[in-house]
């Protein structure tokens, strides 16, 4: 008998509002629409396999454990750091039993045991995903300070100051030293000039794209 996969597909629904789901604190430093929850989640997934793979942890559990981190916030929403003040958070762990009410004992228990892992902070790949989520928050951070959000100064000093591992601070020291448009400038096969700020481009008049104006 195969087993009633609905409860699976209700959830798959409820998931996909996170690609609408805002970063509520974004709007303190000015940003009128930031990125979604969703938006976050996919690239702490990519920066916990890196960070990972560099400390000697699990790569495929760490990005698993990014994907999941926020899962819950299709019914709490977003809570920043001010709210939490007024507000006592939601048990993630309480939430996700919610949600996986009704599924299939085999995924229910793996992603009870996902969320469980990440929120005790005792595993090598739980506080890589934990850092992951950071650094991002940092990424996030410096591009919309290269957009002219210039209050996100305040997020990419606190993300980083709260990294733990080696590798993400070394990740870090080379994202702040990288212009948020070298990749396109690399990609385009752009050569060197002397005296540019990023190394990258015929002619470079540092600005908002320039580490100089990315770094604090």
């Amino acid at each position: 008998m195969t087993e009633d996969l609905s409860a699976v597909a209700r959830f798959l629904y409820e998931a996909g509002t996170l690609k609408q789901t805002r970063r509520t604190g974004w709007w303190m430093a000015g940003v009128r629409d930031p990125e979604s929850v969703a938006e976050h989640s996919w690239r702490t997934a990519l920066l916990a396999t890196i960070i990972a793979k560099l400390e000697g942890a699990d790569p495929a559990q760490a990005a698993c454990l990014a994907v999941w981190h926020d899962s819950q916030e299709t019914r709490t929403g977003d809570v920043n750091h001010l709210g939490k003040k007024y507000a006592a958070p939601a048990d993630p762990q309480a939430v996700t039993a919610d949600q996986v009410d009704g599924m299939p004992e085999i995924v229910a228990s793996a992603v009870r045991e996902l969320v469980a892992e990440y929120e005790a902070k005792e595993s090598a790949e739980a506080v890589c995903a934990r850092d992951a989520d950071k650094l991002e928050c940092m990424i996030q951070g410096i591009e919309y300070k290269a957009q002219g959000y210039e209050a996100a100064q305040r997020w990419i000093d606190n993300s980083r100051r709260r990294l733990t591992t080696a590798s993400a601070h070394e990740l870090a020291d080379a994202m702040l030293a990288t212009g948020s448009l070298d990749w396109l400038r690399a990609a385009l096969g752009e050569k060197p000039s002397r005296g540019s700020g990023t190394g990258w481009g015929v002619r470079h008049t540092p600005g908002r794209n320039s580490p100089s104006s990315i770094r604090g």
